[in-house]
């Protein structure tokens, strides 16, 4: 990882570097986010740039990512670890004919059980061991970037279980004990509102909320990824994309979508907004049958203003 970062300007330039173009609330988020190794939540509608963030912070600070994507039923032993049980079968199995040997002279039930709880412990060792991302994470030789991923859509069981590794880093294995971070990860969690986060998982989160762009941050936005654009077609698509988001749709249009419609113009040599190449388009932007129904409708009034 990167080793030290001295200034919100700084992170703001190397997240540029990446393509990721932010205002210097998102800068100072990830600069005190790394300075105090604290985690950071970060919220906001779909489709704002909350995982690319992380992404992108990965690549500017030379750090492993490692994502933990949620969804409901995830449980520990998916997030944290689980244990190898084909290979511990398949070593039952080869074993097996040692087992003669190992009971050998154990007359009572007692030392026949005593001589096979050693053996029980052997299969429950590193040896059968299954990381996952968050014990990935604890265990990375470099400090990585752990992405826990639409967090809302875990249940609150899930949610309780990470308070344990966001306080201090630690995690409880019952058949290890206490594993602790060997280089702390600079922990990035995202959350679309889906549902209410506890007060006890934002107590331990910097905070930071991402709103959709206004204009001239979009535009710097579209300028960076898509640089073949013109600026007269640029500044079309951004305001008719800004005008979309007052609307009252099942799904505004995100800054991918953005993008993808910009590419798509580009690739259409396009030098304008023209209505029907709008409308033969708008299916990029709007994912809802009714949104481009309710879009199309009014589709001259909104390209004039």
């Amino acid at each position: 990882m990167k080793s030290r970062i001295h200034s919100t300007e700084e992170v703001s330039e190397g997240l540029a570097g990446q393509g990721y173009i932010c205002d210097p609330e998102v800068a100072m988020a990830v600069f005190l986010a790394a300075r105090l190794r604290k985690p950071v939540l970060v919220e906001g509608p779909p489709g704002v740039g909350k995982t690319e963030l992380a992404r992108a912070a990965s690549a500017y600070l030379q750090a492993p990512l490692i994502r933990l994507q949620c969804y409901e039923g995830l449980d520990e032993a998916r997030a944290l670890y689980e244990w190898k049980y084909g290979k511990q079968l398949l070593y039952t199995q080869l074993l097996r004919e040692k087992l003669g040997d190992l009971l050998a002279g154990a007359d009572t039930l007692d030392a026949c059980m005593d001589r096979l709880a050693g053996m029980g412990d052997a299969f429950y060792s590193e040896t059968f061991l299954e990381p996952r991302p968050l014990l990935q994470a604890l265990r990375s030789d470099e400090p990585p970037v752990l992405l826990i991923d639409e967090v809302d859509k875990a249940d609150q069981e899930f949610e309780a279980f990470l308070l344990e590794l966001l306080a201090d880093y630690h995690i409880s294995i019952p058949e290890l004990g206490t594993v602790g971070a060997k280089t702390e990860p600079l922990v990035f969690l995202t959350s679309n509102n889906s549902r209410e986060l506890s007060d006890a998982l934002r107590r331990r989160c910097l905070h930071l909320w991402i709103p959709f762009p206004d204009s001239d941050l979009e535009q710097r936005i579209v300028a960076a990824r898509v640089p073949e654009i013109s600026d007269a077609l640029r500044g079309q698509l951004v305001a008719f994309v800004q005008r979309l988001r007052e609307l009252e749709l099942k799904k505004q249009p995100a800054i991918s979508e953005t993008l993808d419609w910009a590419r798509s113009l580009v690739l259409l040599h396009a030098r304008e907004l023209e209505p029907e190449l709008v409308r033969s388009t708008l299916s990029l932007l709007l994912k809802y049958e009714q949104d481009l129904a309710t879009v199309r409708n009014g589709l001259s009034r909104l390209l004039r203003e």
